[in-house]
């Protein structure tokens, strides 16, 4: 088989039974526990909900609830073991401190790994980036890859998911996230990488760091804990690229930047439409041109995806494996996933179907993402554009201006209807009042909502119809969540 067929061969046929993560004797020795007896794991949970059989469940204590609870649950749906700090009935390590365990353990998954690692932090973006180069290497790889697993990014999720990293991993993927100064140097001392990726500097939690130079050093804090002859892979096209170009030579890495930039690394030549919604790409890498299609719409991914291609090589991995995960992987859940939905309105298609299409951005949101899908939206066909747009947190005082400065990217995307959702988009509804229709083009019908149930009564008043689009977007504690689950089953 040549090495095109290996790549494109994908999945494999998959071995239903569960693998040998870590044996009772690994784990009591890593965590300085003691074991109460012989057992194996193939997993590591720390929501009794999420338990599947197999696991090591760590019972761990927060301010307001107590894991320990929930032990007998976690038995019950067929946790192999429990990390306790006090003797229980049924198969255990016993620990003085169960999260200083669970960071025990993650730092004996990082000391066993044989491949190389990569960190991924940014203000935007770092999930699906993370989500890219993981899709790439596990098909590089034929299934020899890890990765954090939805956002686990913070002080508990970073260990967990490097406690979940198989022995016999090629290669790991680990998301950081942050919203005050010191948490990424925490977790990069972890996480050790070899390759370290910052994908983009904004103003998301500028309430809490002051100014988005302060952001661009917190996200910097990534090349501290780079291997020694690491790679920081970092956005040329950033205001702040030589902050963050001066951290990394500061902590002895190699710097590879990715964006149009003519001095770039990884450069972008060119990127058109492709069938079906994505780009056709063809970038510079300094000694080659690579060209690949990117399924997910928007300029922001043919970005992203040039980060995606400059950390495959870093690691050494096959670029044209990387390519063609690129070309079969479309929006996330929450970041970007276009789903089609039956709506009422409007004259039904030949098959009799009256089909809508939602844009599910409803995860996350700050002021550089809100500008990106708005023009994302502006460019994709449909009969009305209509956005629900969700409250931006973590914004502080600069939070009016941010908000109110939407109503631009609104006009320039031709909205025509938009749903403000939460407390903080007065300012944007106040903004959008004031426009008279004078000669910028017409002004943007809007409704402002006090919560996701309120606006999904306000867009059923204003009635979907075939062919319309819908962008869903805000930060993730607004619940736009289900407004999108709402709509999605909704039948005409």
């Amino acid at each position: 088989m040549t090495a095109v067929a290996r790549i494109l061969d994908w999945p494999l046929e998959a071995d239903e039974s569960p693998s040998v993560l870590w044996d009772a004797a690994a784990i009591a020795r890593a965590v300085r526990g003691t074991a109460s007896g012989d057992f194996t794991v193939s997993g590591v949970e720390i929501d009794s909900r999420d338990v599947q059989p197999g696991d090591l469940f760590f019972a761990l204590k927060g301010e307001a609830m107590d894991g320990h609870r929930f032990i007998d649950a976690a038995f019950a749906k067929g946790a192999a073991a429990v990390v306790v700090d006090r003797p229980v009935d049924g198969p255990h390590i016993l620990v003085e401190d169960t999260f200083a365990a669970l960071e025990r353990l993650g730092a004996a998954a990082r000391l066993r790994a044989r491949g190389p690692i990569i960190g991924v932090t940014g203000s935007v973006g770092k999930t699906g980036v993370k989500e890219m180069i993981f899709a790439a290497l596990d098909r590089a790889s034929r299934g020899d890859a890890h990765r954090s697993v939805k956002s686990y990014n913070n002080h508990v999720g970073v260990p967990l998911s490097l406690a979940r990293m198989p022995g016999r991993a090629r290669f790991g993927v680990f998301e950081m996230g942050m919203n005050h100064a010191g948490e990424i140097a925490s977790l990069t001392a972890q996480v050790r990488p070899q390759v370290a990726v910052i994908t983009t500097i904004a103003p998301a939690h500028i309430e809490m760091l002051g100014s988005e130079e302060a952001i661009a050093d917190a996200k910097a804090e990534i090349f501290q804990g780079l291997e020694a002859g690491g790679t920081a892979v970092i956005p040329a096209d950033s205001p702040h690229f030589a902050r963050l170009k001066a951290a990394a030579l500061a902590c002895g890495a190699t710097v590879v930047s990715f964006g149009k930039s003519a001095d770039a690394d990884v450069r972008l030549l060119d990127t058109v439409s492709a069938i079906g919604g994505g780009s056709l790409v063809t970038v510079d890498m300094g000694d080659r041109r690579v060209c690949y299609t990117v399924a997910a719409p928007g300029e922001h991914q043919v970005i992203n995806s040039l980060a995606v291609m400059a950390a495959v090589r870093a690691v050494k991995g096959d670029l044209g494996a990387a390519g063609v995960a690129l070309a079969e992987m479309g929006g996330l859940a929450g970041r970007g996933a276009r789903l089609e939905i039956d709506v009422a309105g409007g004259e039904p298609d030949d098959a009799g179907n009256r089909r809508a299409l939602l844009i599910d951005e409803s995860y996350n949101a700050n002021p550089a993402s809100m500008r990106a899908t708005l023009a994302q939206l502006g460019r994709t066909p449909a009969l009305r554009r209509i956005a629900v747009l969700g409250a931006m947190k973590e914004l502080g005082s600069h939070g009016p201006g941010y908000h109110a400065a939407l109503a631009a990217p609104l006009r320039e995307a031709h909205v025509d209807y938009a749903v403000l959702v939460g407390d903080e988009m007065a300012a944007l509804a106040e903004e959008l009042g004031k426009f008279d229709g004078a000669p910028l083009g017409k002004a943007v019908r809007f409704a402002h909502c006090r919560d996701a149930r309120d606006a999904l009564e306000t867009l059923n008043a204003f009635g979907l119809k075939r062919d319309d689009a819908i962008l869903v977007k805000g930060s993730n504690s607004v619940g736009l969540a289900s407004l999108v689950a709402a709509l999605s089953k909704q039948e005409g």
